[in-house]
């Protein structure tokens, strides 16, 4: 502990009478929905998709649809019957056309882009599909269940020239588009630390979801579901909780990490894939026959910054993205951003000189006040001003998201999240999970587009 009981700067704030402190501009940010058409759309100019997949994520879109002027839902694919009654409902529209065959969607000429909500094990083949089929593609997150499949699902937009868009929406939210702002201002000065966490604490938030009282082989395409994972008995657990195999998602790594990674790509403008990871963490609580941890930490190499990643589902911590710079800290904590300067003005060493003889600590203070002279009385004023910054209620970045895909679709400009970013994050959670399952080391080696062994 310093022994001196005034800083320089208290000294200084003392003796003119000054306050030299950082204030808080607190903001509630104004959305600018592409959405907000300045006149109604055309039917000519209308989009019309079909949603494959009206499972929790589908509806929501489906919901958020609505919301956004000249797209229509003109259909709804789900392997599970009962499902098709809960897509209707959420698009308000009993009429919308439902099946489990997403290929009789894909035949249609009057779809003209799909919405991919399903498991993640049938993103690859469904995207490829689509694409094959002419049809824009808006799919959910992660992009790819494997490596593999993502620099395939890559190929085959670029193969047909569609328009991507992949479901991380904090890419398109008003509140990491200011973030984004602060991070290029250069306010924070060097940033090499980033930590960012997801944490819930329930069942829902752990996947253990309800077992609807109607699901049977008879409403449930069970073999369909199941498509290139191992055949295996009908099992309405895996089905309604895939999330937790590793046959059909990546756990927390495809559920939460990506939509963090993705949110620190957007704001650092980071175009690769993290160089490596290394996992930690274990199965504590939800011991239900799951295969993927209810807490898991990741550390990430990225060329200039290093991010630790964190998801618990035993803790309701929220979401949160950290970043440390050295000028200044930014926080995303839920729906409300805070930029807080760091005080780097100059003061002398007020520690380890008083290990020094008294005649040599005055002897360096003497100098260090002659080369840092003290600004004239009453001219000393705030130092920085801090920010912060909160979305109106009722927001949803989720609108936002499908008005950026859907302008896409018009102008065939692409997306900031489109199909090279969304798998340079889902690569992120697959080295999560590799490190994890491989207790060692995860190497991203991108002349070969594997994970290797670190």
């Amino acid at each position: 502990m310093a022994k001196n009981p005034l800083t320089r700067r208290q000294f200084i704030h003392i003796g003119t009478g000054a306050i030299a402190a950082t204030t808080v501009a607190k903001t509630v940010l104004q959305p600018h929905l592409l959405s907000a058409a300045a006149r109604p759309v055309a039917p000519s100019d209308t989009i019309r998709f079909a949603s494959i997949g009206t499972g929790i994520r589908g509806c929501e879109h489906l919901q958020a649809s609505l919301d956004v002027p000249g797209i229509q839902c003109v259909a709804v694919c789900d392997l599970y019957d009962s499902r098709h009654a809960a897509g209707q409902e959420a698009v308000k529209n009993p009429s919308v056309p439902a099946t489990r065959d997403y290929r009789s969607i894909l035949d249609r000429k009057d779809v003209d882009t799909v919405l991919i909500a399903t498991m993640d094990h049938q993103h690859r083949h469904i995207f490829e599909d689509a694409c094959a089929a002419g049809k824009d593609v808006y799919c959910e997150k992660p992009l790819s269940h494997t490596v593999e499949d993502g620099f395939a699902m890559v190929e085959a937009a670029h193969k047909h020239n569609r328009m991507v868009a992949v479901g991380s929406q904090r890419v398109s939210s008003i509140l990491y588009a200011k973030a984004k702002e602060i991070y290029d201002s250069g306010k924070l000065g060097e940033v090499f630390s980033i930590n960012a966490y997801w944490d819930r604490n329930s069942p829902s938030g752990a996947w253990v979801y309800p077992i609807p009282p109607d699901a049977s082989e008879q409403t449930i395409d069970w073999n369909t579901f199941l498509g290139n994972a191992p055949k295996r008995p009908f099992d309405p657990v895996r089905f309604f909780r895939w999330r937790c195999f590793t046959d059909y998602g990546e756990g927390l790594g495809g559920d939460l990490f990506v939509h963090l990674i993705s949110g620190i790509h957007f704001i650092t403008g980071t175009t690769e894939p993290a160089q490596r990871g290394q996992s930690s963490g274990g199965l504590y609580h939800f011991k239900d026959g799951r295969e993927f941890p209810d807490l898991i930490e990741t550390l990430y190499d990225y060329p200039n910054f290093r991010v630790t990643v964190r998801c618990n589902l035993n803790n309701d911590g929220g979401e949160f993205i950290g970043f440390y710079g050295t000028k200044g800290t930014m926080i995303i904590k839920d729906s409300t951003l805070t930029y807080t300067p760091q005080d780097t003005r100059p003061e002398p060493e007020g520690y380890s000189i008083y290990g020094w003889p008294k005649a040599l600590r005055d002897q360096y203070l003497q100098k260090w006040h002659e080369d840092h002279p003290e600004p004239k009385a009453l001219q000393w004023g705030v130092d920085n001003e801090g920010e912060s910054y909160s979305t109106p209620a009722g927001y949803s970045d989720t609108v936002d998201h499908q008005a950026n895909f859907y302008n896409a679709v018009r102008t065939r400009k692409p997306v900031v999240e489109n199909e090279v970013f969304g798998n340079n994050a889902a690569i992120g959670c697959h080295l999560a999970n590799f490190s994890y399952f491989n207790k060692t080391v995860a190497v991203w080696d991108p002349s070969s587009k594997k994970i290797v062994k670190g």
